[in-house]
């Protein structure tokens, strides 16, 4: 079955030791710097994604408060852009009503000189035909004094409209 040799046993030990020594001295220490480098590059990866996820966060908080500033110079120039257009709007309405009640009063004015120079001239007609009539009437021709005189009463009998 199992025997135990002594010779082997202290053989084995021997070896497992100078293996140890020379694995000590030649592989764990370069695998423990790389494990060690290793784990140092890790935790500055790490701390990269810290600082990159912080100013992520800064930039976002950042950008959403110039989004919020723009949003509001947006809203701002509607309402300026609005109360340009009323303010335009209520100028162009109050020259329109100027404009329309000049021309308004200009066309009273024409129509009221028309209506006196209507007045004047039927006041003419009606100055020849009564004289006429009166000339048909009287069947002579008046003088022009007369006519004159004639025409002035009959005028100031007829009534101002």
């Amino acid at each position: 079955m199992i025997e135990i040799n002594p010779g082997l046993m202290i053989w084995t030990i021997v070896t497992f030791i100078c293996l140890s020594v020379v694995l000590a001295k030649f592989a764990w220490k370069p695998m423990l710097k790389a494990l060690s480098d290793r784990e140092e590059k890790i935790h500055g990866a790490l701390e990269e994604a810290d600082r990159a996820r912080t100013e992520a966060a800064e930039m976002l908080k950042q950008n959403e408060k110039n989004l919020a500033r723009a949003e509001e110079e947006y809203q701002k120039m509607i309402r300026e852009g609005k109360a340009f257009a009323e303010k335009l709007k209520e100028e162009i309405v109050t020259k329109a009503k100027q404009q329309a009640q000049q021309e308004l009063k200009l066309a009273t004015e024409e129509i009221q000189r028309n209506v006196e120079a209507a007045k004047l001239q039927l006041r003419a007609e009606v100055a020849d035909l009564a004289i006429k009539a009166t000339e048909k009437i009287l069947e002579e021709t008046l003088d022009e004094k007369k006519q004159k005189q004639l025409i002035d009463s009959v005028m100031n009998q007829l009534p101002k409209n």
